[in-house]
């Protein structure tokens, strides 16, 4: 890496070089240092919710649907909550490197790790009484009992969200996620390794499934404690601290911002899920709309923003936005473009099924839109991310996905007739209705006021280092 990236990655004063092309050329490189590793390991982790799912889907139709209701509904709806208030550790972890506070970056991280697991393990009654809480739900009974099984192996998964999220964002802010991209990576490869075995070889079916999966999460953890307590973050990582149970609430408070954000945007897909499993042919709809959700779920970008608002740099962090912007739309078009033309063939990767194939070759073509519109909407999210603005995507994510997005499904799906092309059409309204006020929101913001409200909560929450003390 050349000086000037070097520099402004620490956070110096560097002048920034004035050539557009030269500037582009530094930003793209910084943004593809930061992002080929996150990019990596969130494909490699939701990897692993893929093939399980693909090996499950030649186990049986009940067991994929099972398991396809349980993901997309309670999972989702635990990695909402833990995803979204990890997301408060991307933006002061972030904002802290910036400003050169970088001590303050563990204990901001062990105050995550307090919130996180204290919610997860609020979230653990609902993966017990899974076929209570289906039935109540209106869920065939086949459906709701065969999902109590597949349910209660999730409940060690979620728990190594806690720290998968937060120690991701710790790292990325640091630049220090490459090793999240090779754990990932090989936990991934393991985990198809292992469900070969299990499912394939041993005949284990649901147990060997989800015991891969098991096993292929908690391995990366692992390794991601090693390489932090092992010395390889000396600046920010000083050891546990009786000052992360200081001033919790303040992080609490941007956590259940950050929280509700999210969880509005992934419980939208949740509730159309459930709105399938009460068509004529719950199993099939189910699988089918899982499926593509999986797959449009699987296109992800970041944005470096927080980093430069931490510096008191928004010239920097306007500019960013439009490189990472420009960037995720050239990989979306690719996307789009290959959804066109091989659309029909993606579903036979997931299921043998042929009903179910051909219910996911019907919504190839909105499949691809979606692909489309899916790389714009995460970047927009990022930045609103970095820049601290949880609290006001989340009032937009309730009107663009509840109030406009699942009644036009609803309309379309029962009323219209059109089924789970209805509940997909209704979809891709609510989030290109998001994508375009969140677009007029960032285009409206006041960068420099950001930049003053980030020094201010820094400061706030500033605790002298260990060295500083002595």
């Amino acid at each position: 890496m050349d000086n000037t990236v070097e520099e402004r990655l620490l956070g110096s004063e560097a002048e920034v070089p004035t050539d557009l092309k030269r500037r582009i050329w530094v930003e793209s490189k910084l943004i593809w240092r930061i992002a080929s590793p996150s990019i990596l390991s969130r494909v490699t982790a939701f990897g692993m919710i893929v093939v399980t799912q693909v090996f499950l889907g030649h186990v049986s139709e009940l067991d994929l649907a099972a398991y396809a209701l349980v993901q997309s509904v309670l999972l989702r709806f635990v990695n909402g909550i833990l995803l979204g208030m990890s997301s408060a550790t991307e933006t002061l972890c972030g904002q802290a490197f910036g400003a050169g506070q970088y001590h303050m970056m563990g204990i901001y991280l062990q105050r995550s790790w307090i919130v996180n697991v204290v919610t997860a393990t609020i979230m653990v009654p609902f993966f017990i009484f899974t076929t209570p809480l289906f039935r109540l739900l209106g869920e065939t009974e086949a459906i709701s009992v065969a999902s109590e099984e597949i349910s209660l192996w999730f409940i060690p998964i979620f728990y190594s969200f806690v720290f998968a999220f937060t120690i991701q964002m710790y790292l990325q802010a640091q630049l220090k996620n490459s090793i999240i991209g090779w754990l990932s990576s090989f936990s991934f490869i393991l985990h198809i390794l292992l469900s070969w075995i299990f499912v394939i070889i041993l005949d284990l079916g649901v147990a060997g499934a989800m015991g891969a999966f098991n096993i292929a999460c908690w391995l990366s953890i692992v390794g991601e404690f090693v390489y932090i307590f092992g010395g390889w973050c000396p600046n920010t990582w000083k050891g546990f601290s009786t000052a992360a149970f200081i001033d919790l609430w303040p992080v609490v408070k941007l956590s259940i911002s950050s929280g509700v954000m999210l969880c509005l945007e992934l419980w939208y897909n949740a509730i159309l899920v459930l709105l399938a499993g009460y068509m004529t042919n719950a199993t099939v709809s189910i699988s089918a709309f899982s499926i593509c959700l999986n797959i449009v779920a699987w296109e992800f970008m970041i944005v470096r923003v927080s980093n430069e608002i931490g510096k008191g740099n928004a010239k920097a962090a306007k500019f960013s936005i439009k490189v990472i912007l420009c960037t995720s739309i050239t990989i979306g078009v690719i996307f789009w473009a290959l959804f066109l033309a091989f659309g029909n063939k993606i579903s036979y990767w997931f299921t043998s099924d042929e009903e179910v194939a051909e219910a996911v070759s019907s919504l190839s073509t909105l499949l691809a839109f979606s692909v489309l519109l899916n790389s714009v909407q995460p970047v927009l999210t990022g930045v609103a991310v970095g820049a601290g603005l949880q609290g006001i995507v989340a009032i937009v994510n309730i009107c663009c996905y509840y109030v406009v997005g699942v009644p036009i499904g609803i309309l379309l799906a029962y009323v219209a007739d059109l089924e789970v092309q209805g509940l997909w059409i209704g979809l891709l309204c609510g989030v290109l209705m998001q994508t375009t006020v969140l677009s007029f929101i960032i285009w409206r913001t006041n960068w420099d006021d950001e930049v003053k409200k980030a020094s201010e909560r820094l400061n706030r929450w500033y605790l002298d280092s260990p060295e500083e003390t002595n």
